[in-house]
């Protein structure tokens, strides 16, 4: 908002903006790698609440002119003839694109790390993770290379690599932005697409800004959030995940912290069930497999003539082969899946909001979530860490990751809060609150 401030008065123009966003990518993503595409050369001409502000569009999404390799080998793409729906729709608030923000293969991993590519590393110590699959995304904003980027979240996808990086990453209601083409072609539509920022100022402008181009009329105006709301909130807690992993012990205090400054600010918080079928998470890893085996069937013609399926990496030729091996089980847990948004809704009926950690445990060394490791095994890391995001994913229900702590390295740990359909305005106003009465770290602090 601050830059967008200096371009409107005129102080600074979207070219020195731009400029400067360009110098500092040059200087930190030789070690971060971060940029799957650069494209320095670009300046916004559009007007708009975020005009001048330079970011990155992740490098799953069309932008016209610019390749989308989906963090894939197995794919060469050429530039795309158009932009995404998506891309439209933030391109209106009037950033300048300055190239494609790196991902680990089609979204599907929780650390955006390749088997034949040097991994995207976190700014704040990098030997570890980004989280993913908005890795480099994240990496570029926490590093201060550009103040938003574009991020989506199939999984956790925006709220994971928030937590990794120390920042803000709101996934919204299902329907609240424009949906891309191959989401609503899905029995369930997994990914919404929304920023990573290092403010809640930031994160909030997007929204108002995303909601001048297109409003969906079935869920509540946001306008321009401001600050914190009036109303003290009844806040349920949920410490170890629905599906019996427990949380890390550095995870579980970040999270009482969290419950100390929340009451301290007068809100109630109180435990609160998770009402959601046994077979959630088995079921939740056969769509996840379902969307790869998708991706080797049709990417030839959904993503480009070059695509290989063969080419694909050790994670995802797993993950289309479990779904294989289950292929008659796949009505049922469609079916299940589909009822997850009815018990997902049940658990604000005496709550406004549900606090958790994001993940189940502190941000790991680079390698453990490698798509190297064995598939069995690297899916057993993976259902042990990504253990609390995807249930808003499939119930379509909005959550936000914020930072309330770091581990003894010096990584930030963010926690989650979840909320009914279409209450981003609660959450939002929250995340305000808490970022005044704990302000985030800051990489350059």
């Amino acid at each position: 908002m601050g830059v967008a401030e200096l371009v409107r008065s005129g102080e600074v123009s979207a070219a020195e903006v731009a400029g400067a966003a360009v110098a500092r990518a040059e200087l930190v993503d030789p070690k971060l790698r971060a940029v799957a595409f650069p494209a320095y050369d670009r300046v916004s001409a559009a007007g708009g609440l975020l005009a001048g502000v330079p970011t990155f569009v992740k490098d799953n999404t069309d932008v016209r002119g610019l390749p989308s390799g989906h963090g894939s080998a197995a794919l060469r793409p050429g530039p795309a003839k158009r932009d995404a729906g998506f891309a439209r729709q933030y391109l209106s608030s009037g950033v300048t694109v300055l190239g494609k923000s790196r991902l680990p293969e089609f979204g599907f991993n929780a650390s955006t790390e390749f088997a034949g590519a040097e991994p995207t590393r976190n700014p704040w110590h990098t030997a570890y993770s980004a989280g993913a699959s908005s890795g480099g995304a994240a990496a570029l904003v926490a590093a201060g290379v550009v103040p938003i980027a574009h991020a989506n979240d199939g999984g956790g996808s925006i709220r994971i690599p928030a937590a990794c990086c120390g920042l803000v990453g709101l996934k919204p209601t299902r329907g609240r932005l424009v949906a891309n083409e191959q989401g609503r072609s899905l029995p369930i539509d997994l990914v919404s697409d929304g920023v990573v920022s290092r403010s809640v100022r930031d994160q909030a402008a997007f929204y108002a800004a995303a909601e001048r181009y297109w409003r969906n009329p079935r869920l509540p105006e946001l306008g321009l959030v401001e600050g914190p709301g009036r109303r003290r909130l009844r806040i349920g807690l949920v410490v170890d995940s629905p599906a019996g992993v427990r949380a890390c012990p550095r995870t579980a205090e970040v999270v009482a912290e969290t419950v100390s400054v929340l009451e301290g600010l007068g809100h109630r918080v109180e435990p609160v069930v998770v009402p959601i079928d046994g077979r959630f998470v088995a079921d939740f890893t056969a769509y996840w497999g379902m969307l790869s085996f998708l991706v080797s069937v049709t990417g030839k013609v959904v993503l480009d003539r070059s695509f290989q399926a063969s080419r694909m990496d050790g994670l995802s030729q797993g993950l289309r082969g479990l779904f294989r091996s289950r292929l008659l089980a796949a009505p049922g847990m469609l079916y299940r899946l589909s009822r997850v948004r009815r018990d997902y809704a049940r658990m604000f009926e005496r709550v406004d909001l549900v606090l958790s950690p994001v993940l189940a445990h502190v941000t790991p060394l680079l390698g453990h979530l490698s798509p190297t490791v064995p598939f069995e095994e690297l899916l057993t890391r993976l259902q042990s860490y990504v253990a609390y995001t995807p249930l808003n994913n499939v119930s379509g229900g909005p959550a936000i990751s914020v930072p309330m702590g770091a581990t003894a390295e010096g990584l930030p740990v963010g926690v989650q809060f979840s909320a009914v359909h279409g209450a981003e305005r609660t959450l939002l106003e929250l995340a305000f609150e808490l970022e005044a009465a704990r302000p985030w770290r800051r990489i350059q602090d």
